[in-house]
């Protein structure tokens, strides 16, 4: 005997031969045990040899080259006595790693004012500070050991494993200058002013993007320093005209007497001012006694003014980083808000809900009216930290006000600072990210939402998604997926798996002053966990993919019309909205019924004999218990829908988790739940559809009755059911299913208009706004729920459900199938 498992049907026939497969070995039939969450394989009777071919790039339909991967899976069955029930083994290569997740969890339970690494220009310029006793000598002389000792091979000073001209060219002059101040290693200035000599040119050639914070002014103003210590740059060179003339720029928009009156973003660049009233500007410092968490610009403020608070400030982070400072300090709303959206996005946050509570938790205590910075009790905040933090809180459940964006409004324009010369790409970004979660009636949000909409799309077509405070892996990757599959559309697995491939670990590098890196935020300890935790999903994915192809094939459902691509991609959503491998009793549930629900729709509207398959089932139904369904074969259709519900009803009610009085009671409440829903679709006045599910391409959108029945077996199978009794049994609870079933149904409608050749235009206008202001209301009541004990889950429940049909119904085919490919079947290595 030798069944074999289908690949995807629109895969080409022998795609994927002759290449080397990575095979998984266990015994058989398999079945997976979710305690933990971690993939054992139950072996109980013969061996299952699985082997996933990895495969070359081919060309799609439309001309977009997409990697997919045949599931070319051989099975390979033999009998065999049935093992102990302790005989498990770990799937090579999806070992769940605990030590992984403690890693993790110490990480974020060391937080404190944030991991970053040193700066070399910030450390040159406090080196520069002279003794307050005595000028002959430095205030801070481990940060000239710290100089002489960080030096680069080729002479320069900066990031050893990242080549940026901004970068090198103005820390090298930074120590150059630090270190002929103190008549200190001579050999190590002529190197370093070798490499300057060699190297300016290239401040022409780099890209104005990656031009780092405030270099515009603090560069030239070295240049002075410089030159008052006779260094012999070339001073004159045609590279440095460009960065003169930004100073000039930089200068005009935030003039002089704005600078000592309130606080902007030149306090963090005070040492390359040329003017300053330094008894005005002492008004405007930070209660830690730096000025807007700047080493450098505090350094420099130390040395006009002998301000106490500001040596307070530089002694104890120069203490903390062993003779070095970094370029901001402290950075701790950063760190936080900005690590708990890389484990969200790589699809681990689920092993870190303690810890995340307590980042988010500390950034809410931390969160006033007008936003916040990256640091605690900035004076000046950005529309960057504010959108980031503003997005994830609201997202876990805390009441925060979109009025905090008003500030970043101005003559119909967004910007991140005050008096900024360029805009930034994230920034926009993270405000487009921050709109998608808006709730009704918030119009600035909504304002904010099209201003950066617009201005990312612009700079996609331009090819320009570039930005000035990070190098990242895949910016313009990560920009594509926001605005291709907002919120409402982005499903949890997709976007992980889309995001396993952008995030750059300890690649990812972001700009301050000088180039930076933020470790508890950008690791590779976050992507080794999130790919095996991937990895480990997927194989669970699959082995249940090739159960479903069994359970269809074997209860004949092929007689109705339905394709095994059918159970694929409906099996897809599940597996893109409930994922974790302890979850696996729901996402099968919300599959098989889906496919089955399809089929009884149409058998029940489309045939008179519709209401006697409903009294078979209502009475029992012709199944009774028999797992031996071979008998059916050949008999009426009727009778192969009935002992496929009948057994599917019994499989839930053994598998689902444990309510009530056991199985029994589960069965009739899965029984119930069928009636309920074929009463409904018998007796539906409307005729718009003669299916409860439309299919256009890959996609699959439910009707209201649908979705309800399978957010009720769902609910039932996870263990819910009093949870989901309690939720229906409330004025909000029938008020939120109303809602969403009017969504679904208004998504359901959407999907028959695009098979309509002679569609209004208008009509589909008019359908989208009622979709989205139906979506803004469900968002807002889940969210406002969050944690609400009883109604809590079930409410989650119907929303991912509601969002698997917004992916569907505007999710082009090519990037379903794209989406079905690298969830399913892509490794990730």
């Amino acid at each position: 005997m030798q069944p074999h498992l289908l690949p995807p049907a629109w895969l080409p026939l022998g795609y994927g031969h002759g290449l080397r497969p990575r095979a998984l070995v266990v015994k058989g039939p398999c079945r997976f045990h979710g305690k933990g969450d971690a993939a054992l394989v139950e072996t109980a009777g013969s061996r299952v040899a699985l082997q996933i071919a990895q495969a070359t790039k081919v060309s799609s339909a439309n001309g977009l080259q997409t990697n997919l991967v045949r599931n070319d899976i051989q099975i390979l069955e033999r009998t065999e006595e049935p093992c102990e029930l302790d005989d498990y083994c770990v799937i090579p290569g999806t070992e769940f790693e605990q030590a992984l997740v403690d890693q993790v969890r110490m990480m974020l339970g060391s937080m404190s004012d944030g991991e970053i690494n040193v700066s070399v220009y910030d450390t040159a310029w406090v080196a520069l500070v002279p003794s307050l006793d005595d000028s002959d000598s430095p205030q801070f002389p481990t940060t000239l050991r710290w100089i002489l000792d960080n030096q680069l091979p080729d002479g320069s000073w900066g990031d050893a494993a990242l080549f940026s001209a901004y970068d090198r060219v103005i820390n090298t002059l930074a120590c150059l200058v630090a270190l002929t101040k103190w008549s200190l290693g001579p050999d190590k200035c002529r190197r370093g002013l070798s490499f300057l000599e060699e190297n300016v040119w290239r401040l022409a050639e780099e890209d104005l993007e990656l031009m780092p914070i405030g270099f515009e002014i603090a560069f030239p103003s070295l240049l002075e320093v410089a030159k008052s210590l006779g260094i012999g740059f070339p001073y004159d060179d045609h590279a440095l005209q460009r960065i003169y003339a930004n100073r000039e720029v930089k200068l005009k928009r935030i003039p002089v007497e704005m600078m000592h009156r309130i606080p902007t973003s030149i306090l963090h660049s005070l040492e390359g001012m040329p003017v300053v009233d330094w008894q005005k500007i002492l008004r405007l410092q930070s209660t830690d006694g730096s000025f807007l968490y700047s080493p450098s610009a505090t350094a420099y403020a130390l040395m006009q003014t002998g301000d106490p608070k500001c040596f307070e400030y530089i002694d104890r982070i120069v203490k903390k980083f062993n003779g070095g400072v970094p370029n901001v300090y402290p950075v701790d709303l950063f760190e936080r808000i900005w690590a708990v959206d890389r484990l969200e996005r790589l699809g681990i946050s689920r092993y870190f809900k303690q810890e995340i509570k307590q980042c988010l938790d500390y950034v809410h205590r931390h969160w006033t009216d007008e936003g916040i910075g990256w640091a605690r009790n900035s004076t000046v905040i950005d529309v960057d930290d504010t959108s980031m933090a503003f997005r994830l809180l609201r997202l876990h459940g805390y009441n925060v006000s979109p009025s905090v964006f008003e500030k970043f409004e101005k003559d119909g324009e967004f910007f991140c600072f005050v008096g900024q010369s360029t805009q930034a790409v994230t920034g926009m970004y993270n405000l487009n990210r921050a709109s998608q979660v808006r709730f009704p009636g918030e119009d600035l949000l909504q304002r904010a939402g099209r201003f950066s909409y617009e201005f990312l799309r612009e700079r996609e077509a331009h090819g320009t998604i570039r930005d000035k405070w990070i190098i990242a892996k895949d910016l313009p990757g990560e920009v594509k997926y926001t605005l291709d599959f907002p919120w409402y559309a982005s499903l949890p697995h997709v976007e992980a798996r889309v995001y396993l491939d952008q995030y750059g670990g300890d690649n990812d590098v972001w700009i301050g002053k000088t180039l930076y890196r933020m470790p508890l935020v950008n690791n590779n300890t976050y992507l080794e966990l999130a790919k095996r935790d991937f990895n480990r999903c997927q194989v669970q994915h699959q082995l249940e993919w090739h159960g479903l192809q069994k359970w269809f094939t074997e209860n004949g459902l092929e007689i109705f019309g339905a394709t095994l691509r059918d159970v694929l991609r409906v099996y897809f959503l599940a597996a893109a909205c409930i994922f974790e491998p302890s979850r696996a009793i729901e996402r099968l549930a919300w599959a098989k019924v889906s496919v089955l629900a399809n089929i009884i729709t149409k058998y029940l509207r489309s045939n008179f004999l519709g209401n006697e398959m409903m009294e078979r089932f209502m009475h029992g139904g012709i199944y009774e218990g028999n797992s031996n369904i071979s008998w059916r074969k050949g008999d009426a259709k009727e009778d192969i829908l009935v002992g496929a519900l009948e057994q599917l009803i019994d499989l839930l009610a053994q598998e689902a988790l444990p309510v009530g009085e056991g199985p029994t009671y589960i069965n009739n409440l899965l029984r119930c739940a069928w009636i309920e829903w074929m009463m409904q679709q018998k007796n539906r006045e409307d005729d718009t559809c003669i299916s409860g599910v439309v299919q256009a391409g890959p996609c699959m959108v439910h009707d209201k009755q649908t979705c309800l029945l399978l957010v009720k077996i769902i609910e039932i199978c996870g263990g819910r059911s009093g949870e989901a009794s309690s939720m229906i049994n409330t004025m909000d609870g029938f008020w939120f299913i109303q809602l969403a079933s009017s969504i679904c149904d208004n998504l359901h409608h959407k999907m028959l208009l695009s098979e309509d050749t002679k569609r209004s235009e208008a009509t589909m206008s008019h359908l989208d706004e009622k979709i989205e202001a139906g979506m803004q209301q469900l968002t807002q009541n889940v969210l406002r729920a969050h944690g609400d004990g009883a109604s809590s889950e079930p409410k989650r429940t119907l929303l991912s459900v509601v969002r698997s049909c917004y992916y569907a119904a505007n999710c082009p085919p090519h990037v379903f199938d794209g989406h079905v490919s690298k969830v399913i079947f892509e490794h990730v290595f």
